[in-house]
């Protein structure tokens, strides 16, 4: 029996790696999605191009303006004088907010009364334009404590009324870096892909050149074809795990907190869901064009509904339902624990029993199907 497994892994080994083109496919693609994706996938926001619009023209509204460049956040990249260029600038996306002072700024404010600003912001991205708001907040409480201060005589008018003293402190992930809470996703992303493409196409291919008949009357069993097929897949997956996890860490400094090996460990037993899915979906097509699309037919909705980038307590409740019987969402768990938490297998059994059971159920109903078409 091993004999005939090992022939038949040698033989899919070779068929892999005999074109050059697929080892570039396979190992270079994975990193230059992770250098995208490291740099491109974040929600940090440091800079936000900005026009300034200051009717007033006094030392108070520059100096405010002052204090929003200083912040680090924000960069002026316009100063307009009309209502149509601010128009024009919002309209065409070359800025994300404008500053407006309208006359009377200072005089309000030296007289005791409330000094009026306002923020104009392009609220296409909600996400930004909220970001930007919190940003804009903490600069305009700053700037009216410190005119209060100057009213009454104080170092600093905060001490002078009673407020929560608020000390933020998060855990993990203490810098709130996004790029940390990405990349891990990143991972789970790549193997999906190739694990479902590389077994989905393996089996087609056959068809494809004629050679399954062949398969069909060997003395090769069906479940040593599987074994023969699909491990070869399991070990790519693997080694772009290794790749992506080196880049991440070494290039982009993503701290790994848990167990190496934990985190091997629990990619194996999602390949069983992905290949076991690869493996049904061959079952499926008659041509690898059929089998690439049936293969994004799955792989989008997995994605959008494993919380990569939606959180999936906001979702209505029939879809977070539906999200129980997506694989992608306990592996993102899992990767995002071991990375950032660097908890073990006590507390991500809850994640790990959800993929041995799916997976068992997927390897054993595609490989029955598989094998009913092989007979």
């Amino acid at each position: 029996m091993l004999e005939r497994i090992n022939a038949v892994l040698i033989k899919e080994f070779k068929q892999i790696f005999r074109d050059p083109r697929m080892k570039t496919i396979i190992f270079i693609s994975p990193l230059i999605q992770v250098m995208i994706f490291g740099y491109a996938a974040t929600t940090d926001i440091n800079y936000v191009p900005t026009a300034i619009y200051d009717l007033d023209n006094t030392k108070e509204s520059r100096g405010l303006t002052r204090d929003f460049t200083y912040s680090g956040y924000f960069v002026p990249k316009y100063y307009i004088t009309s209502d149509q260029q601010q128009r024009e600038l919002i309209d065409q996306g070359r800025v994300n907010m404008v500053l407006r002072f309208n006359r009377g700024f200072a005089e309000d404010l030296n007289s005791g009364k409330a000094g009026k600003v306002q923020l104009i912001l392009d609220g296409t991205d909600s996400n930004t334009a909220s970001v930007i708001l919190s940003y804009s907040s903490v600069i305009l409480n700053r700037y009216s404590a410190a005119k209060l201060g100057e009213r009454y005589g104080l170092a600093d008018a905060r001490s002078a009324i009673p407020q929560v003293d608020l000390r933020e402190r998060a855990w993990f992930n203490e810098n709130l870096v996004s790029r940390n809470f990405y990349l891990p996703g990143v991972i789970a992303m790549i193997v999906t892909i190739m694990s479902l493409l590389l077994s989905s196409m393996a089996i087609v291919r056959e068809k494809e050149i004629g050679t399954m008949e062949q398969l069909s009357v060997s003395p090769i069993r069906p479940i040593e074809l599987i074994l023969g097929k699909l491990a070869p897949f399991g070990v790519i997956a693997l080694a772009q795990v290794v790749l992506i996890t080196a880049l991440g860490v070494f290039w982009f400094n993503v701290p790994i907190r848990g167990n190496l090996l934990l985190l091997f460990f629990s990619t194996l037993v999602y390949l069983l869901t992905t290949l076991g899915i690869g493996l049904f979906i061959s079952t499926l097509c008659s041509t690898q064009q059929e089998a690439m699309m049936s293969v994004f037919l799955f792989y989008l909705p997995a994605l959008l509904l494993s919380g990569f980038a939606f959180p999936i307590a906001n979702m209505p409740k029939i879809i977070q339902f539906i999200t129980v019987f997506n694989p992608l969402r306990y592996f993102l768990v899992i990767l995002r624990s071991i990375f950032l938490k660097g908890i073990g297998i006590g507390i991500l059994w809850h994640q790990l029993l959800p993929l041995l059971v799916m997976g068992g159920v997927v390897i054993t109903l595609s490989s029955l199907r598989f094998r009913k078409r092989l007979v």
